[in-house]
């Protein structure tokens, strides 16, 4: 069971991670969830940090591509305003949506990645999926309510993940 929780690298944020990485991995498709990973649940229209990945990522061809269990509504305003794709209401741990929008835009398993904040939507989603993924910390203190909730499961697998020594630092990979 544990298995289907790790995650194939962790980092800090999505900012720290250096774009050899993804060269290294072949990687042409970041997927990348929206709160909290990306920016807070609470701003409406990207930072600055969200506008500089994105375009740092487009000038060597990976495209960022933001999936979310968030309502279509807050994740198409913030998806226009960055100018990248986008898919709400995922489902997330379920992986068969991922899948399908993987099918759909022809991309191979091997040259994606998903980044996300949660062990139990985010990780367990890729897993299912079979794509590489890496796992964050929070980007700010406070979650929405019904990642609060994902909070009870998600924070004690986080610390056995530690306590075992599964989380790999993005740079050792």
């Amino acid at each position: 069971m544990l298995k289907r929780f790790i995650p194939f690298a962790h980092a800090q944020s999505i900012f720290e991670i250096d774009l050899s990485f993804y060269k290294k991995l072949g990687i042409k498709y970041v997927f990348v969830d929206l709160d909290n990973t990306l920016d807070s649940y609470k701003q409406a229209t990207p930072l600055a940090r969200a506008k500089q990945l994105k375009e740092i990522l487009e000038k060597n061809g990976i495209e960022l591509i933001i999936v979310s269990n968030n309502t279509g509504k807050r994740v198409t305003k913030y998806s226009s305003e960055l100018g990248v794709q986008h898919w709400s209401s995922l489902a997330k741990p379920f992986a068969f949506r991922i899948t399908k929008i993987m099918k759909r835009l022809g991309i191979n398993k091997d040259e994606v990645i998903m980044i996300g904040d949660q062990i139990v939507t985010d990780i367990s989603c890729a897993n299912g999926a079979k794509i590489k993924s890496v796992l964050t910390e929070k980007l700010v203190p406070e979650d929405q309510p019904t990642t609060r909730f994902n909070r009870l499961f998600d924070n004690p697998l986080r610390r056995k993940l530690k306590r075992k020594n599964l989380l790999k630092d993005w740079r050792q990979i």
